[in-house]
């Protein structure tokens, strides 16, 4: 015990030099340098009689802040939830919107193909009225009064039955 303390107590300010170098924070660096003479102490028996010291403390060293600076960087950024502001801890829900797709997806399948045929051509590819009676060879007329049973029963689908009145912008285009 006495030899580890003669050989490995000069060689400390060294060490917290090459931590503080090597993390750039001091209360870092100094855990470093715990750890690295926890594990000097935990394992003198196993280093070579021959070998240098000081080489074996650094790279004890050294193989704790890689693998240190390894887990931070998997882990991420770490911020103090005290020193955050709302708009860096808010976000808004993600849950919801799969789900809604899913419903919609759905409630799309249990639509007659006519009706389902013109309300994706008015809302998803953004078709004028005219442009899909001319497609599906059908009068403007019958196109209106499909997609509005279709965005009826789109509606009575996506409420569970009960109908609510959504945003009429939501599936239409103006002509």
């Amino acid at each position: 015990m006495d030899e580890m303390k003669r050989l490995v107590e000069p060689l400390i300010p060294a060490l917290r030099r090459y931590a503080r170098a090597l993390m750039r924070d001091l209360t870092a660096a100094d855990d470093l340098v715990q750890d690295c003479l926890e594990r000097a102490v935990a394992h003198w028996g196993q280093r070579r009689q021959d070998g240098d010291v000081r080489s074996w403390l650094f790279s004890i060293l050294h193989n704790l802040a890689v693998n240190q600076m390894r887990q931070a960087a998997r882990r991420g950024r770490h911020d103090s939830i005290d020193s955050a502001d709302e708009v860096t801890l808010a976000h808004p829900p993600t849950q919801e919107a799969p789900l809604l797709q899913r419903d919609i997806i759905k409630a799309l399948a249990t639509l007659p193909e006519e009706q389902r045929s013109v309300l994706l051509l008015v809302s998803v590819e953004e078709l004028s009225y005219a442009e899909v009676a001319r497609i599906l060879d059908i009068p403007m007329g019958t196109v209106m009064s499909r997609l509005a049973r279709a965005r009826e029963k789109l509606r009575e689908a996506m409420n569970g039955g009960n109908v609510v009145r959504l945003d009429p912008t939501a599936f239409r285009r103006s002509k």
